[in-house]
């Protein structure tokens, strides 16, 4: 499945035990009535309360005996009008949307501007300060490449590795807003959203962007910046090879 949506009204994509408001709860939900049996659906990643996507990727095992096309029009038919199914096909049995994935794409979006995003409002973190980008560029450098993101997570001590590799850091302004792509081969838990909240930190002129290794070195989540707000964070793209 390769699926969209708005994760406004939504507790995050995992299920969990206290609520039911959450983006795999609803899939499940319309495939168990479908199938009339138990279905478990396997996202790509477990995007936040608040978070939204562009392209969510899901896997799921099921006995179906009409065609394809007809189980994805049941499934858009089903589904509210803040999440769609964009394309359904078969996969090999054994393929998983998270454990094959090679690289994932978030975009973090911005609002920079004193007038405030009427139409926009629940998809931007809005900063009415005018932003560096030039120095916001130069302390993204210091984050490509291969390095123990743990400050910059949520994370706690943890016995699974918590270095990532990021490819690319890339800046696309669009009138008022200012969008953060990142791309790399995993993200930790509320990574981008603190490496935003570093970088728009750095535009603010509250940090030098000559102390980014510094954040590395100090072993610490508060050395790094604030944690974005989640509305303004989107799953892009989530690749399976190594065109990215």
């Amino acid at each position: 499945m390769l699926l969209q949506y708005d994760g406004s009204r939504y507790n995050g994509w995992q299920k969990q035990g206290n609520t039911k408001n959450t983006i795999q709860e609803k899939l499940e939900n319309i495939l168990n009535r479908l199938s009339e049996n138990t279905v478990e659906v396997f996202g790509s990643g477990r995007t936040d309360a608040g978070t939204h996507a562009w392209g969510q990727v899901a896997n799921f095992h099921m006995n179906w005996e009409g065609k394809t096309k007809e189980l994805f029009l049941k499934i858009n038919d089903a589904l509210p009008e803040d999440i769609a199914l964009l394309s359904l096909e078969k996969v090999p049995p054994r393929f998983h949307s998270r454990l094959h994935a090679t690289a994932k794409t978030y975009v973090y979006r911005i609002w920079n501007s004193v007038i405030p995003p009427v139409f926009e409002r629940k998809y931007v973190f809005v900063d009415k300060t005018p932003l560096d980008v030039e120095q916001m560029k130069k302390a993204a450098s210091y984050l490509l490449g291969e390095h123990d993101f743990q400050n910059f997570s949520s994370v706690k001590k943890t016995k699974k590795s918590t270095i990532r590799f990021v490819y690319h850091i890339e800046f696309l302004k669009k009138g008022e807003e200012i969008q953060l792509i990142f791309t790399g081969n995993g993200f930790l838990y509320n990574m981008v959203r603190i490496l935003s909240g570093t970088l728009i930190e750095v535009g603010e002129g509250k940090r030098k962007a000559e102390s980014i290794p510094e954040i590395f070195e100090a072993k610490s989540r508060e050395a790094a910046g604030f944690t974005a707000p989640a509305k303004g964070l989107v799953l892009a793209k989530v690749f399976y090879d190594k065109r990215w």
